[in-house]
């Protein structure tokens, strides 16, 4: 065991270690010591490389005096903390039954990319400093297409296992703190990525209508799109672009969900775990009318085998990129995709003036703010805006003219 050395603070010791190291130097420790039961005790704070200083220990040692005065529970004294494995176990079996289709995709994140992390671990052995190194190594970790996993991706796991330590504390599971709000000293914006995954391409009525014609060339059909002898690819794009619905939510659609009386689809299941409701156009309803299933609970889109559909076909990034929409384009975010048809009907709505707290009810954002990417789209509003100041100013400069 290394030597402990006091430090300016009291009943702050350092330790700095043999073998360890951090940023080309030997990683120190902290260690306090308080009387307890009338014994000495020893108690290791933590590393440098884990966020901790003198200062921070400093800090721990007043609170286990508070505690030891005011009759709080001390380290010793607790239980051990189950481990994530066991907390996965019930994390995941609640999310399946409560989160739907979000339950599918935590269960997949943990299964990827924290399960063997993480699993042996107990809740109290998780630090700030492993959740770094998970970030790390996930940043310079290449997917099944030869790409770093995104910040997203990233930031997804970390909010996952947020939301695992959250439950496990309101669940009497674990006694200590998530390690996910922890800041290192000096840091304003904590572990969390910067997550910058915003499209802001969209098509023009030009781009949107030769896709459409593309896809619907079921007639003129070639061997490398003979997927598309069924006109559906067609018709959940032309949803899509008139609606704003996501691909998911447009495979959820059963005949039940849609009003063609009232010019209505109902969207459930969303993202956001919230219905919506949408008017639909004419060329929707006329589509719509072609695909009504028998049974109102079946659904309107399925593959060849009936079943529901899962994905979106390959076909439609092909033709896109046949169309040479993504020629010379880089940025995966300015690329067009499938998810641009919903942002191209946020972005005509808002060329066309439509206020955003309506794009945000037709969209099915939780807030306007979400909506607020596509102001920028009605400059005009704006100008009038600010036009409107200029004649108040002008009338009152009139009047005193005339006064």
């Amino acid at each position: 065991m290394t030597v402990r050395k006091a430090t300016k603070y009291p009943g702050v010791y350092e330790r700095i270690a043999k073998t360890k190291t951090f940023k080309g130097k030997p990683d120190i420790a902290f260690d306090i010591t308080f009387r307890f039961k009338d014994k000495k005790k020893w108690e290791r704070v933590g590393w440098v490389s884990e966020g901790y200083s003198a200062k921070l220990a400093a800090v721990v040692l007043s609170e286990r005096i508070r505690a030891k005065r005011h009759g709080d529970e001390l380290p010793g004294k607790k239980e051990k903390a189950i481990t994530f494995e066991k907390l996965a176990e019930k994390y995941l079996k609640w999310s399946s039954q409560n989160k739907n289709r979000a339950g599918i995709e935590d269960k997949s994140r943990y299964e990827n990319h924290l399960k063997d992390r993480f699993d042996n671990k107990r809740l109290d052995e998780i630090s700030l400093f492993d959740l770094e190194r998970m970030k790390s190594d996930m940043s310079k970790t290449k997917t099944a297409t030869d790409k770093p996993i995104a910040p997203k991706t990233i930031a997804h796991c970390l909010s996952l296992i947020r939301a695992m330590y959250n439950k496990a504390i309101d669940w009497g599971l674990y006694r200590g703190d998530n390690p996910i709000k922890k800041k290192r000293p000096g840091e304003k914006k904590g572990i969390m990525p910067t997550v910058r995954n915003a499209r802001d391409r969209f098509l023009s009525v030009e781009e949107a209508n030769l896709l459409l014609n593309e896809l619907k060339r079921n007639h003129q059909i070639t061997k490398e799109y003979k997927e598309l002898k069924d006109p559906k690819l067609h018709d959940i794009t032309l949803l899509s672009l008139h609606t704003g619905a996501r691909a998911g939510e447009i495979f959820n659609l059963k005949g039940q969900d849609v009003d063609l009386e009232n010019d209505l689809i109902t969207f459930r299941d969303t993202k956001n775990t919230e219905t919506r409701y949408a008017p639909i156009t004419k060329d929707v309803k006329k589509m719509l009318k072609c695909r009504m299933p028998d049974n109102s609970n079946d659904y309107i889109f399925t593959d060849k085998d009936g079943e529901k559909i899962k994905e979106v076909s390959n076909a439609f990034q092909r033709i896109v990129d046949d169309l040479g929409f993504n020629d010379g384009v880089d940025d995966t975010r300015q690329r067009v995709v499938f998810h641009t048809c919903r942002h191209t009907f946020a972005s005509w709505l808002a060329i066309q003036g439509t206020p955003l707290y309506t794009i945000a009810k037709l969209m099915g954002h939780k807030s306007i703010a979400m909506s607020e990417r596509y102001a920028h789209l009605s400059p005009d509003h704006k100008k009038d805006a600010v036009n409107s100041m200029s004649s108040i100013f002008s009338k009152t400069s009139d009047q005193e003219n005339q006064a």
